[in-house]
């Protein structure tokens, strides 16, 4: 593949789709060759939106599309695991989006069959593959800010949300936690790793989804990390780490930032901003960059995305419903102390 254009096949046509591939379609070594949706119709406007030379109507045949190197799944996440692995099955490599998907056991097997298929897998957490991220987290690692004491992170929208939206429906996996809550958590355990102990409060909705969480997560070492989420009110979306020798503050927009702070005890405060070429979605561009690199270079997950950090998020978030109460239809209780058990869901 060294060399060539990397050949991606979108599946779904919602927003993110759309937005994903603008930005795919402006990257001179990708090629995005082929889309499916459920609907033929929809699959075949897609494609005349961006110039894509295939549209299918449903999603086998995109998997069994063996010019496409790569399948950006962006369907909503409970579709997740059966898209997914329909790929994966068929010998596709796949970008699939965050959450990854509705719960730990979904997404081990997803791992599973990717691992034992030898194909690439990614949630697309375009967080971890931001720059100015990057950055935060090898000045954490160097020390800049001595150990890690605590992380405080969140993401909240105002709303007000009807029932009928998405974000309040429990077939689709609705409330604050896995669309909004996955960032404040994720960017914990990216300086953090795997909490030890998970509390956690929320209030939820009729329709049994949260439509505002709260936890404290605590690790080993005495760390903790506060994390907070909601559906009903706009938060200030930043996120904090000190240290025991300073902090670092990220403004709003923490999983997008153009800047940060760092504050060293003893010495005048630091901004590191952003390049100006990167837009507030510019981690997507970085994201397919970072797949395309893993591709060249033959491997199988990427060092930034790892699936072993991806099986650890949804095994917290999994944790986090446990203690608040949240199930989904078709669902069997989450059971975070049973999540490295071997299990068969079927698809």
């Amino acid at each position: 593949m060294a060399g060539q254009k990397v050949r991606w096949g979108i599946l779904a046509t919602g927003g993110i789709a759309a937005t994903f591939t603008a930005d795919l379609v402006d990257l001179p070594d990708a090629e995005v060759v082929a889309v499916a949706s459920r609907s033929q119709e929809s699959a075949q406007a897609f494609a005349e939106r961006f110039g894509i030379a295939r549209a299918y109507g449903d999603w086998a045949s995109l998997a069994r599309d063996e010019e496409v190197d790569v399948v950006y799944v962006a369907t909503p996440h409970t579709a997740h695991r059966v898209a997914a692995g329909l790929c994966l099955e068929a010998g596709r490599n796949v970008l699939c989006e965050k959450p990854f998907t509705l719960n730990v056991r979904e997404a081990q097997e997803l791992v599973a069959l990717a691992r034992s298929n030898g194909r690439f897998l990614m949630e697309a957490m375009w967080m971890y593959c931001n720059p100015l991220i990057r950055r935060l987290k090898a000045l954490v690692d160097d020390g800049a800010i001595g150990e890690v004491r605590s992380v405080q992170a969140d993401f909240g929208l105002a709303g007000p949300f009807p029932p009928a939206h998405r974000l309040r429906d429990p077939q689709l996996g609705g409330g604050a936690l896995l669309d909004l809550g996955v960032y404040p958590v994720s960017f914990a355990q990216l300086l953090l790793g795997e909490p030890s102990d998970v509390v956690a409060r929320a209030q939820l909705s009729d329709e049994g989804v949260d439509l505002q969480t709260g936890a404290l997560l605590s690790f080993g070492g005495g760390a903790l990390a506060s994390v907070h989420c909601s559906i009903v009110g706009g938060t200030a979306t930043s996120a904090s780490v000190t240290g025991s020798k300073g902090r670092i503050d990220v403004p709003y927009g923490f999983f997008f930032p153009d800047r940060f702070v760092l504050h060293r005890d003893g010495r005048d405060a630091e901004e590191f901003t952003a390049d100006p070429a990167d837009g507030p979605r510019a981690s997507l561009r970085h994201e397919a960059t970072e797949v395309m690199r893993a591709l060249r270079a033959g491997e199988t997950e990427s060092p930034l995305v790892p699936l072993d950090g991806t099986l650890a998020v949804m095994r917290t978030l999994d944790a986090i419903r446990d203690r608040i109460g949240v199930r989904y239809p078709g669902e069997d209780a989450v059971d975070a102390s049973s999540a490295d058990e071997p299990v068969v869901t079927p698809a």
